[in-house]
């Protein structure tokens, strides 16, 4: 009786050290299938750090930790290449930007240098050459301060005020403003502005440079309509302030090239009007500045719509 009993213990024992040996070897295997995963990991991302590739980790597995850093991994290398996208976009923006810097500010220099020296020569004043030295003048200062405005709102030097803003009377006095002006060039100008007031939260100054900025544009690249309208709607949410002229407008490979930085409109409207490409960009960032949106559509010869967003308030 006790050598049954003792031999199926003994059995016994020999199934637990079985089933033991068993989940032991399981864990040694499952052990070394990660670390072989992790290496593989490291591997990759060294690889991806020091040959500056944009790969990703194309590697599955079954183990739900694992599972879960590889989708952390690739969320951060998805990020890093946004990263390098904006920064190689910024470096051909500035190298842009400087280029047409010393385009813009050269130009009316050298007509400056160039009336100086015919004044210099000549015995009599000439009261025109020293009107044009001027004006030139004042087209430097006016640039220099459009590039020390836009640095400033781009680098969150310049700080904006926030408050109730009377939408409806503040579009209708700056279109009032330009008056004369679409009086003289013979431009109809259609006005949707509702008689009740509509408060928006937002810089009084900074939107009412946004709008003058659009309407000078309206009018600047959009004459051959001669067709402006101002406009004014609400959603549950938001407030916008519509700016349509009728002209040339934009071609669809220009659109998302226009609030940046030194670029013209001249490049897909005409080249034969002035401009800076400073006002949209100055424009877009104060409309930012104020939790707003400036945005733009346009069908040549239809419309060409510039919208400014801001948020509505109804307390």
């Amino acid at each position: 009786m006790v050598i049954f009993m003792n031999t199926n213990l003994v059995i016994l024992l020999l199934i637990v050290i079985g089933i033991l040996t068993l989940i032991i070897t399981y864990l040694l295997l499952q052990r070394n299938k990660v670390q072989n995963t992790l290496d593989h990991i490291s591997k990759t991302i060294d690889h991806v750090v020091l040959h500056d590739t944009d790969e990703k980790m194309m590697f599955f597995s079954d183990n739900e930790h694992i599972s879960n850093l590889l989708t952390a991994i690739n969320l951060i290398l998805d990020e890093r290449q946004k990263v390098k996208a904006d920064y190689r976009r910024s470096e051909l923006s500035s190298k842009r930007m400087l280029s047409n810097i010393s385009h813009y500010i050269k130009t009316p220099l050298t007509v400056i240098l160039g009336y100086s020296d015919m004044l210099l020569l000549s015995e009599t004043p000439d009261m025109g050459m020293i009107e044009k030295i001027k004006q030139k003048t004042q087209d430097v200062i006016n640039l220099t301060n459009k590039f020390f405005t836009l640095s400033k709102i781009e680098s969150g030097d310049m700080k904006l005020d926030i408050t109730r803003i009377n939408l409806s009377e503040l579009c209708r006095k700056v279109a009032i403003d330009f008056y004369q002006i679409l009086l003289q060039k013979d431009i109809e100008v259609n006005l949707h502005i509702p008689e009740t007031n509509i408060v928006v939260s937002g810089n009084e100054d900074a939107i009412s440079r946004i709008l003058t900025n659009l309407i000078s544009n309206s009018i600047r690249y959009g004459f051959e309509g001669k067709y402006i309208e101002i406009s004014l709607d609400t959603d549950s949410e938001y407030a916008y302030v519509n700016v349509i002229d009728k002209g040339k407008g934009i071609e669809k490979q220009y659109i998302n090239n226009v609030f940046d930085r030194l670029y013209t409109l001249d490049d897909s409207r005409n080249p034969n009007l002035g401009g800076n490409g400073l006002g949209l960009a100055i424009a877009k960032n104060l409309a930012e500045k104020q939790n707003g949106t400036l945005t733009l559509k346009s069908i040549p010869y239809e419309f060409t719509t510039f919208t400014l967003k801001l948020k509505l308030l109804t307390y």
